[in-house]
């Protein structure tokens, strides 16, 4: 498997020697993900509170519509923090062998409780966004409310003893507009899709914050605790939304 993400200080050169697979999957996600940096003019902060070593999960707040804030945040975990980022995805990535294929080569990994053990267990580091689908498609009439986490990275980071690192995405809701969502309850139940107003991104600064890890003083099996799993959950959420409120006031906006 072609990873783009995997080797931090790897330069490229000689493209005319390159097959197809290298380039599309090596060469254009990180190109793109430069030009993303530069376009959005990111600043990044908190870069020292991700741990060197050992399994981590990331977590951030989802919004934008698109998969731009994972592609970008993957980038700076890989070229900032020297880690590679497993970033856990959205089923629909992986519906048919056409999309699922090329997904994997650029480090996506199908968004289950098993994948994220499995990578974890073996000392990598995760994205994975809590809120899911619900956050990334919410209209932007509801921009910087943190949707309810799905408590799944909770029970992986208790289960493998990893650090949890909550993380702020600013700039994507005001970059891509979203009118409203479709929620499907018949024939494909449970599917929300976005209605976008743009498709190409505003020039909107972003920033990327992370926040100091949560670690864990739990046994393995307080995973299957769904009190003390929930409160955890809860706990994080309150603390990104309060950290996430007073960015988004920096930037002068009033949204809530």
């Amino acid at each position: 498997m072609i990873n783009f993400f995997r080797n931090p200080k790897e330069k490229i050169f000689q493209l005319k020697e390159m097959d197809r697979d290298a380039l599309i999957y090596r060469v254009f996600p990180r190109l793109l993900a430069e030009l993303m940096r530069k376009y959005f003019r990111v600043e990044v902060e908190g870069i020292e509170n991700i741990p060197k070593h050992g399994p981590v999960v990331i977590a951030p707040n989802h919004s934008g519509f698109t998969a731009f804030d994972a592609i970008l945040l993957a980038h700076i975990l890989q070229k900032d923090a020297k880690r590679v980022a497993r970033v856990m995805t959205h089923h629909l990535w992986f519906f048919s062998k056409t999309i699922a294929i090329p997904a994997q080569k650029i480090g996506f990994v199908e968004a289950t409780y098993e994948n994220g053990v499995r990578y974890l267990k073996k000392n990598n580091l995760i994205v994975l966004f809590p809120e899911g689908e619900n956050g990334n498609f919410k209209p932007s009439s509801q921009r910087y409310e943190l949707q309810e986490f799905k408590r799944g990275f909770v029970r992986m980071a208790l289960e493998t003893k990893s650090a949890i690192v909550p993380t702020l995405i600013v700039g994507a809701e005001e970059a891509n507009i979203n009118l409203s969502q479709l929620r499907f309850t018949k024939f494909l139940k449970g599917m929300v899709i976005p209605i976008p107003l743009n498709i190409l991104p505003l020039p909107v600064k972003w920033k990327i914050k992370f926040l100091a890890p949560v670690d864990l003083p739990f046994s393995a099996a307080a995973k299957d605790d769904r009190e003390l799993v929930h409160d955890l959950c809860q706990e994080i959420q309150e603390r990104m939304q309060k950290s996430l409120i007073a960015e988004v006031k920096k930037r002068g906006l009033n949204v809530f």
